[in-house]
């Protein structure tokens, strides 16, 4: 199994602050570094327009990521292809996997805020279908070098050559490792097993198992058009921190989670969760990876006998989340929780 961290790129929400985006932006690429020398396999940066995430260019600063880094692999979590322009973001990770001699990877997603849309002059009513005939202008420009492609959304390609292409080093010489994430929409499951590409899985309420019929859905997919699901990888995505102790851990990580979780309830009508909520989400069965290195490790291996995922990544850095807690968090997944789910996996446990 692979073991990674993603972020937004979360601070204080307090109202704009430059100096604490500057700030944010920096602790990100040091936070990289430290899950590259400590031996995690994956650092995700996501896309947001909104004040309370620094990050609106994942591209920008994956790349300088990939300069202070020499195996993790680098990747957005994700990139909102539906408000993008496929070709652009084809050509910003091409670019991003020659700097890291193969090592960037792409994850394509409608996003769970909307905010890009009247940014960019998309309309919400074409919601699905800018996605999937974005997606499928991504993917032929990955399989070929010269294309010749039309769509509503954007002009017409006529034997074009798209350029740069991926480096020939990694895992995926000449191609970009392109995956799609949802937060749980059948279809969503249903179409990337069709495609044949990797899925990743947000997961940040209920039970984490709750998910196995839609990789159950991804996996008969796949098999059905042609693709071998045990070739196929999955992903999930989910708020974590790891503490020295249990209780420490959890009560630290609280009043930062509830912080974005009271927020972005208020701005969607949600009810505000509450104490009783989180420490229900932070137990055995929840959706929280909060605690000890025990724990979190018990936790991680509990979720894959029911979804057999082969990568977990956690977001540590909720509501900014202080640098010091983040770096040590990051330490503890890397040193002591991966050993432990490694071993008990070996171990068929």
């Amino acid at each position: 199994m692979e073991f990674g961290i993603y972020s937004f790129g979360d601070v204080r929400y307090d109202g704009v602050d430059e100096n604490r985006v500057e700030q944010t932006l920096a602790d990100t690429i040091e936070r990289i570094r430290l899950a590259d020398d400590t031996g995690l396999d994956y650092f995700g940066l996501g896309e947001h327009h909104r004040p309370d995430y620094s990050i609106s260019a994942p591209a920008t600063v994956l790349a300088a990521a990939s300069t202070v880094t020499s195996r993790i692999k680098l990747g957005s979590a994700v990139t909102v292809l539906s408000t993008e322009d496929p070709v652009r973001v084809f050509q910003q990770f091409a670019t991003i996997d020659l700097l890291s001699h193969g090592r960037a990877e792409l994850v394509a997603g409608r996003g769970s805020f909307t905010e890009s849309f009247p940014i960019f002059g998309a309309s919400l009513d074409d919601y699905d279908a800018l996605y999937a005939e974005k997606l499928d202008l991504l993917l032929t420009l990955n399989d070929e070098e010269v294309v010749t492609w039309s769509g509503r959304f954007r002009p017409a390609l006529d034997h074009q050559q798209i350029l740069p292409r991926p480096s020939q080093r990694g895992d995926h010489p000449g191609k970009l490792d392109i995956w799609v994430a949802t937060g749980g929409n059948p279809e969503s499951s249903a179409r990337a097993g069709a495609l044949g590409v990797p899925v990743s899985y947000a997961i940040i309420g209920g039970h984490p198992e709750r998910f196995a019929p839609l990789f159950d859905l991804y996996r008969r997919s796949a098999l059905q058009h042609g693709h071998d699901p045990a070739t196929l990888r999955t992903a999930i995505a989910a708020p974590g921190f790891v503490g020295t102790d249990s209780r420490t851990a959890k009560d630290t990580f609280y009043p930062y989670w509830i912080e974005s979780m009271a927020r972005i309830s208020s701005e969607r009508g949600f009810p505000t969760p509450t104490r009783e909520t989180y420490d229900d989400m932070v137990d055995t069965r929840g959706a929280i990876f909060v605690g000890s290195p025990d724990e979190v490790a018990a936790k991680i291996v509990h979720v894959h006998c029911h979804l057999g995922m082969d990568r977990v990544g956690l977001q540590m850095d909720w509501s900014g989340v202080p640098q010091e807690l983040v770096l040590e968090s990051i330490r503890l997944f890397a040193t002591e929780v991966a050993p432990r789910v490694r071993k008990a996996l070996a171990d068929g446990r």
